[in-house]
């Protein structure tokens, strides 16, 4: 299917073009026109959403078909042709569902996408299709996500472990501290894991010290993660456990480094964020001031720079397409969780990519494993191989999962581990030093 959607032609023929240069339309005529059509298309949406949620899924030749009208329609907005767009969309609402077969559900939120991007954000429109979820729906969508997908687990697992062995390799002169500087530390998930495992390898008359130094959106969401961390390390009594919330963006900002702590920074889906080259390379140069022992660099794999429109979308299809497909393989067809997944945390990442340009704090930028390591290198980092225990404990999470779709990849002399689905890498662990 995917060689296929590669030769998929985006642009409409040149007959058709030179039609409707010759056809000059009145301009007040055809913004009248182009009003009746978008509201014509926000019908069908509502239609859409009333469907039966248990429609039949489309066969492969009809699914093709889907991801050429999206295609077409993403042709007809980057070339600002509303109409030619607004029919294709049309179209596609008429076959689309938000609960059919993972081509029709990934082309839902695609279609939303698209049809927000036709529409001004003073539209109430656009704020009906592009509502954000709730807090607590968002906190749901990705902790069913986190159960029940290796997806988050291997990014956290992964670099747990490197920052484990990090912290070994200095036991001798670093006073059994381990300081880690969470740049995301989002829900705070990715930590109990590496509370346990520092726990059992503590003694009571030889304690381990763990510092976590985490920046957050929020401080309702800096003290509840604070507060969850703190109640699991109780439980954990040959740890000393310590928890430091920080905003992001905040200035003056100034991080407490102890001597001889091993001191390993966390850069677990965040360098992605910040939206520019110079916003990244500044953060890098920041972080190798500290001259930490281990950088951790998690990412999703792609190439979506907010520029080029076309190429974003195309790249943001294919990745999207896997991440549904790879849905299916871990729930149920009905089940209400994955369409929380789906609605509330990949449904609101495909939005807000499709309409970045609409708001400047949804600039993200995903590259490829590539791109990422030439910029950690143009600022002194140098990467190093991960451990084959890395590797057998990625294996051991996906035979655990029982989920075969997805696969395990060693990359760059095994510098840097994938999990991919199917043949697809979705998202990129990789180690670095200062150099």
């Amino acid at each position: 299917m995917e060689e296929e959607l590669l030769d998929l032609r985006l642009a409409v023929t040149n007959s058709e073009r030179k039609r409707k240069r010759r056809e000059e339309p009145n301009p007040y005529t055809q913004i009248e026109a182009n009003e009746r059509k978008l509201f014509g298309l926000l019908e069908m949406r509502e239609q859409m959403l009333k469907l039966d949620p248990k429609r039949q899924g489309v066969e492969d030749e009809r699914g093709l078909q889907l991801i050429h009208l999206l295609l077409l329609a993403a042709t007809s907005i980057d070339e600002n042709e509303v109409s030619s767009a607004a029919e294709n969309l049309s179209e596609l609402y008429k076959n689309v569902s938000l609960n059919g077969d993972s081509i029709q559900r990934v082309a839902a939120y695609f279609t939303d996408g698209l049809a927000a991007g036709l529409l001004t954000q003073k539209s109430p429109f656009y704020n009906m299709i592009m509502k954000d979820p709730t807090p607590n729906e968002e906190f749901m969508a990705f902790t069913e996500l986190y159960r029940a997908s290796p997806y988050y687990q291997f990014a956290h697992f992964t670099a747990n472990q490197a920052i484990i062995e990090a912290f070994e390799k200095e036991e001798k002169q670093n006073n059994r501290t381990l300081h880690v500087i969470d740049f995301d530390v989002s829900y705070g998930f990715q930590w109990p894991s590496l509370i346990q495992s520092l726990s059992d390898k503590a003694m009571n008359n030889n304690r381990i010290h763990l510092r976590i130094t985490g920046f957050g959106r929020s401080m309702e969401e800096l003290i509840e993660t604070e507060t969850r961390l703190v109640n699991f390390a109780k439980g954990c009594s040959n740890l000393d456990f310590e928890f430091e919330g920080m905003l992001r963006g905040s200035k003056d900002v100034s991080l407490r480094i102890k001597k001889n702590e091993t001191v390993a920074v966390n850069l677990v889906f965040f360098l992605h964020t910040l939206g520019s080259s110079s916003q990244i390379s500044d953060e890098l140069k920041s972080v190798y001031l500290l001259n930490p022992s281990i950088v951790v660099l998690v990412e999703q794999e792609g190439s979506r720079r907010p520029k080029s429109f076309l190429s974003r979308f195309m790249e943001s299809l294919h990745y999207f397409a896997a991440m549904f497909d790879s849905l299916d393989d871990c729930f149920p067809i009905e089940s209400a969780e994955r369409m929380s997944i789906e609605k509330n945390h990949l449904g609101k990442e495909i939005k807000c990519m499709i309409n970045c340009d609409k708001d400047e704090e949804n600039h993200q930028r995903y590259e490829s494993m590539e791109a990422w390591k030439g910029r950690m290198e143009r600022i002194g980092f140098r990467g190093f191989k991960l451990s084959s225990q890395s590797v057998s404990q990625a294996k051991l999470l996906l035979k655990i999962r029982s989920v075969g779709g997805f696969n395990v990849f060693e990359r760059d002399e095994g510098r840097a581990l994938s999990l991919g689905w199917q043949d697809r890498f979705l998202i990129t662990a990789s180690a670095w030093h200062c150099d």
